[in-house]
């Protein structure tokens, strides 16, 4: 089946969705995944980082399918409104949105086969069939084949007797379409769905060169083993995505109840409506007539492979240890100013002063050793701390269980509705609360994305309460390959108010206000509003004014409203959204003042901060919310504000250097599409991901001068972002 692009008047689409003020959000989320995408095909990258990132736009793909996409089914088929951004209703908007995703899907394939796939044998390996082996080597094949694969596989007939089989969604499965000599007038359809837990590829190791041969090939092979004394008409590859997004029925009811309605959700994953079928060239007619009837799909869900199915198989080939120093390793992390002292107690350092950690240039081992060295401290008293994802084997919950063992009182907030990780956190706050643990299972209606830690200890002076309070999750293992900004501190205003936010979710408590906190869902959209607001009222009187916002996605409207008030009042706002944004940059009239580049590269941009530049006196915050509905409504999420001038100045510099990028940056134009500017002749590169480690080693974005984290800087003035034109 070839996709030609042309599934509905496109020009009429195009020009309603081009009408609009805001840009589709999952049209935009498609747009990011091209700029992974684009990572695969540059030459300056080593092939197995080329295939990688191949590998994580066909994860990412997964998602989107499941949740996004799912999402848009719940409205087709229970019949619900549903208007994008766009302006289009459910149905066409549908059409356009798998058309999108048939175009990027074809475009992976194209990357695989003519950019990657040619260059495998150079780098002393290649992905190979049954025709490429020795003698020797296809018995040794055959052998596997019968030891190994044969006794796990099982053939799930459909027809008049039996029922359709519940086929497993990312899983490689056959479809044999069969007769036998008895009845020839009746086809009868099966299925082979081939083992997750067996490798991807069967390996050879031969003197100067890996070989792979994919599973799905030695199945192939010898699927006749299954099928005695029947003939196979037909033999099709192909792959199923189903439905993933579920919506809790929450209430109030007891803890008990509220675990298993998860639990019961989370298997509904494994039989959620069809959303797409991904399947080899030359496939049977007649097994795709089927599926189409029995799932109730279209030829627009049906997206023909000519490469490889499933991409993420690639892992396999990435990781083999035979290829570990293919992929460049980044430099040191380095530890924050005045911690690079062997040995330094990290209670009397927070006591002096602040520390801000920008992950992965800064190590988190900071944070890492705190915990677990307050977990064995006589003097603290007790660790709160919300959770959202894990590492495995992960050091925070070591550190938590320790803590208990020790009759700390821990208290922990696990959100057992983090998409994917539910079953991992409900094992994980099992552990815990066994433990002796106060284990709080989220809050109702909300979904807890905050990252908050409070440390508190028994001192000569007193309790000290020491605050921790980040964009990133507590993992450890994304904290290498995530960028993230988390401030560790004793100041006592954000104590105070940590305190109080960990009173409200944990208990019942609603505090009128936090002096240097914005929460949501109660009013982080007004104070975000109104920051911008503020920004536009000193435009219009002539005084100074700029916004720059660093974020994974903007998509709430009304926010996206005032952003533009604020560009037509003046107001030069930079954006750097890493993924979704529904705004409409350098539209005349409407937003020409805006600019929204996106950062792709060696590391997914997670962090977040605020800059408003509030008539030379900055407002900047930091913390875990993005500019989306959700983030605002359906979350509770937390900014803090940054009120040390060293650290507001760090922050500044982070944002100059993000707005200085001119290697990972792609620039959003006015219809949605992105691209990369030329560098000028004269122009030096500069990727943040490998000045940023430059930088913190010669200590560029902090100042070296210990005066300064005493708050001994109030003459100094703070120099603010200034991005550097785009280069046509």
């Amino acid at each position: 089946m070839e996709y030609s692009g042309k599934s509905i008047n496109k020009e009429k689409v195009s020009s309603l969705v081009q009408q609009s003020h805001y840009i589709s959000r999952d049209l935009s989320w498609i747009k990011f995944n091209f700029r992974v995408l684009d990572q695969a095909k540059s030459n300056q990258r080593t092939i197995f980082e080329r295939m990688r990132f191949l590998a994580i736009t066909a994860s990412n793909f997964d998602e989107f399918f499941m949740i996004r996409v799912g999402s848009l089914y719940n409205y087709l088929d229970y019949g619900k409104d549903r208007v994008d951004y766009s302006g289009l209703r459910e149905k066409p908007f549908r059409k356009i949105l798998l058309g999108e995703a048939q175009n990027f899907t074809h475009q992976q394939n194209q990357v695989y086969n003519q950019c990657l796939k040619p260059k495998f044998a150079e780098n002393n390996f290649r992905i190979v069939g049954l025709g490429d082996l020795s003698v020797e080597e296809k018995q040794e094949v055959s052998e596997y084949f019968m030891k190994t694969i044969f006794p796990m596989l099982t053939p799930m007939v459909y027809d008049n007797y039996r029922t359709f089989p519940t086929l497993i969604g990312k899983t490689l499965t056959f479809g044999v379409v069969t007769i036998d000599d008895e009845d020839k007038d009746e086809k009868k359809l099966s299925f082979v769905q081939i083992p997750q837990n067996l490798a991807r590829f069967y390996e050879f190791d031969r003197e100067d060169e890996l070989l792979f041969l994919p599973i799905e090939e030695i199945i192939r092979w010898k699927l006749d083993k299954l099928y005695r004394n029947v003939e196979i008409l037909a033999i099709s590859l192909f792959r199923i995505t189903r439905n993933g997004d579920f919506t809790l029925e929450e209430s109030d009811d007891i803890e008990d109840e509220f675990i298993d309605e998860i639990k019961r959700k989370i298997k509904t994953r494994k039989t959620g409506r069809l959303v797409r079928i991904e399947i080899e060239p030359n496939y049977s007619d007649w097994l795709i007539k089927v599926l189409k009837k029995r799932w109730d799909i279209e030829n627009e869900n049906i997206f023909e492979i000519d490469s490889m199915l499933d991409f993420t198989g690639l892992n396999q080939i990435i990781n083999h240890p035979e290829f570990k120093d293919k992929i460049p390793s980044p430099p040191p992390q380095v530890l924050p100013y005045g911690m690079d002292e062997s040995n330094v107690d990290l209670f009397e350092h927070l006591k002096a002063r602040d520390i801000l950690l920008h992950h992965p240039y800064n190590s988190v081992e900071p944070l890492l050793q705190l915990l677990e060295r307050a977990a064995e401290d006589p003097d603290v008293l007790a660790i709160k701390i919300t959770i959202y994802r894990l590492a495995k084997n992960s050091r925070i919950t070591n550190a938590l269980l320790k803590a208990a063992e020790n009759g700390k009182h821990v208290s922990v907030l696990f959100e057992l509705k983090a998409r994917f990780d539910e079953e991992n956190n409900i094992r994980e706050a099992e552990r815990l609360q066994k433990a002796g643990c106060f284990v709080i299972y989220g809050i109702s209606r909300f979904k807890t994305h905050t990252k908050m830690m409070l440390i508190v200890r028994k001192e000569d002076k007193g309790v000290v309460r020491y605050v921790h309070m980040s964009s990133g999750n507590y993992n450890e293992a994304t904290s290498r390959v995530y960028t993230d900004l988390s401030l560790l501190t004793t100041n006592e205003t954000y104590a105070h108010d940590v305190s109080e936010f960990f009173n409200v979710i944990t208990g019942h408590s609603r505090p009128l206000k936090y002096k240097n906190l914005i929460t949501s869902p109660r009013d982080m959209r007004n104070a975000l509003i109104q920051l911008i607001r503020t920004e536009a009222e000193h435009a219009e009187k002539g005084l100074s004014s700029g916004i720059a916002i660093k974020m994974n996605s903007l998509e709430d409207q009304l926010v996206i409203d005032e952003f533009y008030k604020a560009s037509q009042a003046g107001v030069k706002i930079d954006l750097i959204v890493r993924g979704i944004c529904c705004l409409r940059p350098q539209r005349a009239g409407l937003s020409e003042n805006i600019t929204v580049r996106s950062i792709v590269g060696d590391f997914l941009e997670h962090a977040r901060m605020f800059y408003f530049h509030n008539n030379n006196n900055p407002k900047i915050y930091a913390g875990s919310a993005d500019m989306m509905v959700r983030s605002f409504d359906k979350r509770i999420e937390s900014l803090y504000l940054i009120t040390s001038l060293a650290l507001k100045q760090q922050v500044i510099n982070i944002l100059s250097y993000n707005l200085r990028d001119n290697m990972n940056a792609y620039f959003m134009d006015e219809d949605g599409n992105y691209a990369k500017r030329k560098l000028a002749k004269d122009e030096t590169p500069f990727s943040i991901h490998k000045e940023f480690f430059r930088a913190y080693a010669n200590k560029d974005l902090v100042q070296q001068d210990i005066q300064l984290f005493d708050n001994q800087i109030k003459d100094k003035p703070i120099q603010t972002p200034q991005a550097t034109e785009p280069v046509s």
